[in-house]
C-alpha cells in the first residue's frame, strides 16, 4: 500500500462529490479523502499499484487541477 498526495484546487464539497464516483471507480485506489482546510486543498490517496500521473490525469479530465506533491 502506498499513499499518494496531491495539491488540488478543490474547494467545495460538491467538487468532492462530483469526483466520488471517478476515485471510487478506480480498483486500486483503497481510500481517499480531501482536506478542504489546507491552503493547497490536498488530496490524499492510499493505493496499490497505481500511478500518480494516473490521477493527475483523471482529474484534470474532468476539468480540476491536480499536482502530486513531492515529500
Amino acid at each position: 500500500m502506498e499513499v499518494l498526495v496531491f495539491i488540488t484546487n478543490i474547494e467545495s464539497a460538491e467538487q468532492v462529490g462530483e469526483l466520488k464516483p471517478l476515485l471510487t471507480g478506480i480498483p486500486e485506489i483503497r481510500d481517499w479523502n480531501f482536506d478542504l482546510d489546507d491552503c493547497d486543498n490536498i488530496l490524499r490517496i492510499e493505493a496499490v499499484n497505481i500511478s500518480p500521473r494516473h490521477i493527475e490525469y483523471v482529474l484534470q479530465t474532468a476539468g480540476y487541477i491536480c499536482r502530486e506533491l513531492e515529500y
